[in-house]
C-alpha cells in the first residue's frame, strides 16, 4: 500500500467524529431540550423536583454536620455526576424521538442497551467527584494549614483580602478547571451512548472524549451554557434545578444525537 493510499484511509478515520458545527448550534440543542420538557412536562418536572429535594437534603446535611467547608467542592462535584443523574431524561427524549409512550416510571427505571455498564460508569464518576472533593480539601490545607474553616459568612474576606486566599483561588481554579474539563469530556456523551448502544464503559468514555475534542468550539459553548444555568440555579437556592436540570438533560440527548 502506498503512502497516499494510507493517508486516504487514515484521514476519514481521524475526522469521523468531527461535525464542524458552529458554536451557536448549542442554543439549538437547548431549544430542543425545552421542547422535550414542554412535551408531557409532568414527568420532567417531577424529575427536576426530585433532583432539587435530594440536593437540598445534601446541602442541609453538610450544614448540620459542620461540613460546610466542602460545600463548594460538593456543588462542583454535582456537575461531574450530573450526566448520570440525567439518564431518565435521556430516556424520555429517546422515547419521544421514537414515538413511544413516556412515563415517570420509565424514566426512573431505565433499561439501557449497555446493561450494567451504566452503573460501572456511574461508579467511576462518583470516584472522580470524591477525588475532586479530597483535592479541594488538600489545596485548602496547603495554603491555610490547620486553620479552621471560617464559615461561609467570612470566606469571601479570607479569600480576597489575604495572599493565601488569592493563592488558593488561583491554584484551586486551575486544578478545578482541569477536573471539570476532564469529567465533562468523559461523561457528557458517555451516559447517553450507553443508553443508546451496546458498549462497555471505557469505550463510551473514550468515544465521548473524542467527540468533545473533535467538536471543541460548539462543546465549549455548550459547557458555558451548562455552567451558567447551574450557577443561576445555585443563586436561586437550587430551586432553578427544577426546570434547568430537566431542560439540560433533554438538550444533552440532542447534543449527543447531533455529534455522534
Amino acid at each position: 500500500m502506498t503512502h497516499v493510499e494510507q493517508s486516504e484511509r487514515i484521514v476519514p478515520l481521524a475526522e469521523q467524529r468531527r461535525r464542524y458545527l458552529k458554536p451557536t448550534a448549542a442554543f439549538g440543542w437547548l431549544a430542543a431540550g425545552w421542547r422535550d420538557f414542554a412535551a408531557r412536562p409532568g414527568p420532567s418536572l417531577a424529575y427536576g423536583i426530585a433532583v432539587f429535594l435530594v440536593s437540598a437534603v445534601i446541602v442541609g446535611g453538610l450544614y448540620r454536620l459542620d461540613l460546610d467547608y466542602i460545600l463548594f467542592p460538593a456543588l462542583a462535584g454535582f456537575m461531574v455526576v450530573g450526566p448520570l443523574i440525567a439518564i431518565g431524561l435521556y430516556e424520555k427524549s429517546r422515547a419521544l424521538e421514537a414515538g413511544e409512550p413516556v412515563s415517570l416510571g420509565r424514566m426512573l427505571v431505565v433499561n439501557a442497551r449497555s446493561g450494567g455498564q451504566v452503573l460501572y460508569t456511574g461508579a467511576i464518576l462518583c470516584l472522580l467527584m470524591l477525588l475532586w472533593m479530597r483535592a479541594a480539601v488538600i489545596i485548602y490545607a496547603l495554603f491555610f494549614g490547620l486553620r479552621p474553616f471560617p464559615g461561609l459568612d467570612h470566606i469571601a474576606e479570607m479569600l480576597f483580602t489575604t495572599p493565601e486566599g488569592w493563592g488558593m483561588l488561583i491554584v484551586g481554579s486551575v486544578v478545578g478547571g482541569l477536573f471539570a474539563a476532564f469529567s465533562f469530556a468523559i461523561s457528557v456523551f458517555a451516559i447517553p451512548m450507553l443508553l443508546d448502544q451496546r458498549l462497555d464503559a471505557f469505550t463510551a468514555m473514550g468515544t465521548s472524549i473524542s467527540m468533545v475534542f473533535r467538536n471543541m468550539p460548539v462543546m465549549i459553548m455548550w459547557g458555558a451554557i451548562v455552567l451558567v444555568l447551574f450557577l443561576l440555579s445555585v443563586a436561586t437556592g437550587l430551586l432553578g434545578l427544577i426546570v434547568a436540570f430537566p431542560v439540560l438533560g433533554h438538550a444533552t440527548w440532542h447534543a449527543y444525537k447531533a455529534i455522534r
